[in-house]
């Protein structure tokens, strides 16, 4: 199939922390156009069952084919966790998800072998990063711990309250006792958290961004697929958000992390797809 270049590239999520993927594509791709898709009516995917989330992926899939995306991010932990291997060979399109890069990476970075994995119920559940670090390095040890309210601070904005700080030193206690030296932040709303994660988790401990290592792995691939953007004059919208709720509540999050101001938010019925 011919597959236009100078398409967007469609990233979705089950809502907006999928955003800090966009963020890093936008940082990292500068000429490459972003058709983002938020699922705001059905978030969150953490607690959903491995085919529910498979049946949302496969509708908002099929909404970003329409929108003649040229390559697919799977811009949610859940949902590269649950429907990833699921979709991927129903498409002509090459989609990637968030975990296999961060875990890499992680794999790379561990000097004693033992890396810890913070994330939703859903995700940690799965067991996914630990099978994909296991077949990177089968001497690494897994230590996972769901932090299931770190996902309505960051979308109250506490990133540096002291609330948020109390929580995360709860959380983040068993895995400072387990003595680990590289953290996953394995859901798209941690990286907003980082810097209270670094400052309780210590300056040795290596902090693994997958949203960063998924914005190189995705322009790995495009160039590797000859489907990089050759435009340098980029269009007046070269990014377009589409939710399936709470329009605005998305366009001010978008607007207080995203590089770009996003003037318009659009909201479609999903279940339609």
């Amino acid at each position: 199939m011919n597959i236009d270049r100078n398409a967007s590239v469609g990233v979705f999520d089950s809502g907006i922390g999928g955003l800090t993927v966009a963020r890093e594509i936008m940082r990292n791709l500068p000429s490459e156009k972003i058709v983002y898709f938020g699922d705001t009516a059905r978030v969150p995917y953490g607690s959903k069952s491995r085919e529910t989330v498979i049946r949302y992926s496969r509708q908002i899939i099929h909404f970003l084919q329409e929108q003649k995306v040229k390559a697919i991010v799977v811009a949610c932990n859940t949902a590269s966790a649950f429907a990833l291997d699921a979709v991927k060979d129903e498409l002509d399109i090459p989609i990637l998800g968030v975990i296999e890069a961060g875990a890499k990476v992680a794999a790379q970075e561990t000097r004693n072998k033992r890396v810890g994995i913070i994330g939703t119920v859903g995700t940690v559940g799965s067991g996914i990063h630990a099978s994909y670090l296991k077949e990177l390095d089968p001497e690494i040890t897994v230590i996972g711990k769901a932090c299931p309210l770190f996902v309505p601070l960051v979308e109250e904005g506490w990133y540096h309250d002291p609330v948020t700080e109390e929580v995360a030193r709860r959380y983040l206690k068993e895995l400072q006792e387990q003595e680990i030296d590289t953290l996953i932040l394995g859901c798209t709303h941690y990286p907003l958290l980082r810097s209270t994660i670094r400052k309780i988790m210590g300056e040795e401990v290596c902090l693994v961004n997958p949203a960063y290592e998924t914005a190189l792995e995705l322009k790995k691939l495009l160039s590797r697929l000859d489907l990089a953007s050759n435009e340098v004059a980029q269009e007046e919208f070269p990014y377009r958000f589409y939710v399936s709720d709470l329009a605005e509540k998305f366009k001010d999050f978008a607007n207080s992390i995203l590089p770009y101001n996003v003037e318009k938010t659009q909201k479609i019925d999903i279940e339609k797809y």
